[in-house]
């Protein structure tokens, strides 16, 4: 047992999915076999905004093999339209037909639908559908988009300012008159795509005899999607099984029920027959979501010694050409937790998305990604101005351990939280002041060294009541399940979608210390609508918190009941008796004695010998829980980056990465470490080279192959040094808080306030991203260094 009492959260026990993903017997769409099943093929647009004149589908149809060929006119009366309308001051309503009828929004909006007997067919028959557009002015970048006279990309949208809000708290033009300095910074984060290793897909088999859809796909949030699913087919959602089996990856790009997917549902039930669908990469790279695309500026207050007074923060974020998620959600998370870790009274934002001819955007892994570097640029930006060391600025505004329970200004409570520990943590591991020594010494030979510090406050879970505190529908809540078998098994489940994080082994390991079983006695059911429960599926670091403590709650109520039933048998209290590793204890004398009765033999007694239960209780051992999680959980961590900058070439080289991280709780170690490497190393390729570029002034996508969307490799991406911390949550279950997407966060800062560290001699910041070589040396052309050492 561990100190806090565990037996089986926190143990190193290896991934119980690895056994069958690793070996190739993992079970994706595409190892789904399902006889006599027809293939869809999009036709997409060449152009980023163009009317649709006419579709001419004559010649495709003529192909042998192709079964259908449907427009957006073909299919208009089988689905509802997508509206995007909640009742948000500020934020403008958009709708959308299943595929287009009038015109398109960006390169690759999909236009047509061939159905034929295999895809190569399909593929063939999509290149003869004649598709006549009139070609407009794109709107491609979002000063276009803002400019008085833009075309509009949603002519139903009175202008391409989808969303605009604005908040203030305190007195920040006081505090701005007051100070001793104003330091202004701008920052650019570039446009990037989740890019998982399985790109979107799906198969539809319609049942005509019990009007029944089972729809297969790779989903983060089963239930929510049959929801949305049922609803746009105008079906009850006993109409419709969804089935997400094993899935190659999601980061926020398998939440939304995309134009597709409801297409290929339509064509499944119009032809009666099943009909699947797979995405190619240049199809995932034209045309499946996007993210991260922000330009914002900070202006703080600032007194003589870098405390900062107040805080004034602008972001303009590029939302695309479609609200698949409300246009205020992402860039709005950003501005109600910047302040993050630091103590800033007066604060103000201005936040607007606007539209333009790209892609729609999604929630991508850690969609407030930019947080912290913003926050802790900022401050990087103020020990600069001022020539103060970072570190002392840091220490200077950060929260002590006795400021918590902490109200950030927007009203966001952080408890149970250790930044200055994980800030402290990750200084002494990364050597700081020795590293300024080392630094110093290769400035005068004409080396370069730089290192960047970020610290993170990660918001995970998100509860219901932040949803509506945030001015955004959602729903927050879990559900689950636990069933203990006549044999004395146990299965269970909750309403996740899993995409590769390790549920399975995490999951059981709640749920196992929850009831007093070994862990191997658990077998995780996840991603059935008609086995699992209702819930609000993976997103928002949210699977350990709502998930994990939802079927630890669960399964204590399944304890309870196990040994209410033991306690009859043996004639004793029940508060004198445990369940450990599946075998009754009993506190006799002082100590704890096997009282020879086994979780077997009470759910055999249980299913098969109903009269010998306590009287009341029901016969079978199934149990059902839901949970109402706070409105926003915390975890914490810090992270330091050291990097070699070749002035000559631009080339960087990362020398050290370290990261001290506080996420509570660990249900399982391996998982969690498996998550912090996925996270930094995301957020370190995004930094270093991903950008899903656009041409500006025709707005053709300039990134549809891997060959122009770069990925870090294991030659850019470093070894990563972990610190370990734990301080439990006291409002959560097990003292759990979430965690997986504060690494992305940490990366993002960490990185880019390294090259700042090593540009600074220069008295050039990097401003924007990626920082590719032909970014940075651009910065250094005609640059001088100086005699500026520890900036």
């Amino acid at each position: 047992m561990s100190a806090d009492g565990f037996r089986s959260i926190g143990r190193h026990e290896p991934r119980r999915e690895d056994a069958r993903l690793l070996t190739g017997r993992g079970r994706y769409i595409d190892d789904i076999v399902v006889p006599g099943a027809l293939h869809a093929c999009f036709v997409r647009s060449p152009h980023a905004h163009a009317r649709i004149v006419s579709i001419d589908t004559a010649e495709a149809l003529a192909l042998p093999g192709v079964v259908a060929v449907y427009t957006g006119r073909d299919i208009v009366g089988d689905t509802t339209r997508h509206r995007m309308a909640p009742p948000i001051e500020g934020l403008r309503p958009m709708e959308s037909d299943t595929l287009p009828i009038a015109k398109v929004r960006f390169q690759g909006d999909p236009v047509a639908c061939v159905v034929a007997t295999d895809r190569y067919l399909a593929e063939d028959a999509a290149e003869r559908v004649a598709v006549e557009y009139e070609v407009l002015p794109a709107v491609a970048t979002m000063d276009q988009a803002l400019a008085p006279g833009a075309p509009l990309v949603d002519e139903a949208v009175p202008s391409n300012l989808l969303s605009h809000q604005h908040a203030a708290y305190g007195d920040v033009d006081g505090a701005m008159g007051a100070a001793h300095r104003i330091v202004e910074s701008s920052f650019s984060m570039h446009r990037q795509t989740n890019l998982p290793i399985e790109t979107r897909g799906c198969i539809a088999t319609w049942d005509a005899g019990r009007e029944h859809l089972l729809f297969q796909v790779g989903t983060q949030v089963p239930h929510p999607y049959r929801t949305t699913l049922a609803g746009r087919l105008r079906l009850s959602e006993s109409q419709v099984t969804v089935v997400s089996p094993d899935v190659g990856g999601g980061f926020g790009q398998k939440i939304a029920l995309y134009r597709e997917e409801l297409t290929v549902a339509v064509a499944a039930m119009r032809l009666q027959r099943p009909v699947r669908w797979r995405e190619d990469r240049m199809e995932n790279l034209l045309a499946s979501t996007q993210a991260r695309e922000d330009r914002c500026r900070t202006r703080v207050a600032v007194d003589a010694q870098g405390r900062i007074l107040a805080l004034d923060l602008e972001i303009v974020e590029d939302f695309g050409g479609y609200s698949f998620y409300p246009g205020n959600y992402l860039a709005r998370v950003v501005a109600m937790i910047i302040t993050g870790p630091y103590r800033i009274a007066n604060y103000r934002y201005d936040v607007k998305v606007v539209l333009s001819n790209k892609v729609g955007n999604c929630p991508m892994r850690a969609p407030m990604a930019i947080t912290s570097w913003l926050m802790d640029g900022t401050i990087d930006n103020v020990a600069r101005e001022l020539g103060l060391d970072p570190v002392a600025v840091r220490r200077l505004n950060m929260l002590q351990a006795s400021d918590y329970p902490h109200t950030m200004p927007t009203g966001e409570v952080l408890e149970d939280i250790t930044p200055r520990e994980t800030l402290e943590g990750a200084l002494a591991a990364i050597g700081y002041d020795a590293f300024r020594e080392r630094q110093a010494r290769a400035r005068a030979r004409g080396e370069y060294l730089g290192l960047g510090l970020c610290t993170v406050v990660e918001s995970t879970t998100y509860g219901s009541r932040f949803y509506k505190a945030a001015g955004i529908p959602g729903s927050g809540h879990e559900a689950a399940w636990v069933r203990i078998e006549p044999s004395g098994v146990v299965n269970a489940s909750v309403g996740l979608g899993a995409t590769g994080q390790g549920y399975e082994t995490a999951l059981s390991q709640a749920v196992a210390d929850g009831l007093g079983v070994p862990s191997s006695a658990v077998r995780i059911l996840l991603g059935h609508t008609d086995v699992a429960p209702y819930g609000m599926g993976s997103r928002g670091a949210r699977g350990g918190t709502a998930g994990g403590g939802t079927l630890y709650l669960c399964a204590q109520d399944a304890r309870r009941a196990v040994l209410a039933i033991a306690a009859h048998r043996l004639q004793v209290p029940a508060e004198s008796l445990r369940m450990v590793d599946g075998r009754v204890q009993r506190l006799a004398d002082g100590a704890w004695q096997d009282a020879d009765l086994t979780l077997a033999d009470i759910a055999r007694l249980a299913y098969l010998d109903p009269l010998a239960l306590p009287p009341g209780l029901a016969p079978g051992l199934e149990f059902h829980k839901t949970y109402e999680p706070p409105p926003m959980t915390y975890s914490n961590s810090s992270h330091a980056c050291i990097v070699r900058l070749d002035v000559a070439t631009g080339a960087l080289q990362i020398e050290r990465y370290v990261a001290a991280e506080d996420c509570g709780t660990v249900l399982s170690p391996v998982v969690v470490e498996g998550q912090q490497h996925g996270a930094i190393a995301m957020g370190l390729s995004g930094t270093l080279m991903e950008h899903m570029e656009y041409d500006p002034v025709t707005g053709q996508n300039l990134s549809g192959s891997l060959a122009d969307y770069l990925v870090a490799t294991a030659h850019e991406i470093p070894r990563f040094e972990l610190i370990p911390m734990h301080t439990p949550n006291r409002s959560t279950p097990a003292g759990i808080k979430g965690m997986a997407e504060g690494g992305v966060m940490g990366a993002i800062g960490a990185l880019t306030n390294a090259v700042n560290d090593a540009l600074a001699p220069f008295g050039v910041r990097a401003d924007r991203q990626p920082l590719t070589p032909i970014y940075l040396r651009s910065l250094l052309r005609g640059k001088q260094a100086t005699e500026n050492t520890n900036e």
